[in-house]
């Protein structure tokens, strides 16, 4: 059709590889910041258990003392920062969401977005 272009041709599947190559990267940059991130999360809440601990450490002394057992103790000390990481939850799901959504907008097959898979990462979190 054009005389003066030379034919240049690609196989469909290095086509597509090409195209989702900035996803990829896009994949592992992320996956690389949310590990640093959850990371440093477990050593700030590690930080605050040993902190808290020693806070109260006579009043877990009295309460072993009195016949109190280990579950009621952790029970005890994670009542806290079981309210935390809801609270977190709270706050995080709809920036994800927002995240995702936009993320997404960028496909013309999108996948749905469920609320099931908010919940799953908050109950994993919980636990």
């Amino acid at each position: 059709m054009y005389p003066e272009k030379e034919f240049t041709y690609t196989f469909f599947d290095q086509s597509i590889k090409d195209f989702y190559t900035r996803e990829k990267q896009l994949s592992k940059l992320l996956n690389w910041s949310t590990a640093l991130s959850v990371f440093i999360s477990c050593l700030g809440l590690l930080g605050l258990v040993i902190y808290t601990a020693n806070q109260r450490q006579k009043e877990i002394g009295i309460r072993k003392v009195l016949g109190a057992s280990i579950t009621q103790m952790v029970n005890l000390l994670s009542k806290d920062f079981l309210k935390l990481v809801i609270i977190a939850c709270i706050v995080a799901a709809p920036l994800a969401w927002w995240a995702c959504s936009n993320w997404l907008d960028n496909f013309p097959y999108r996948a749905p977005l469920n609320a099931w898979i908010f919940l799953a990462g908050a109950a994993i979190l919980i636990i």
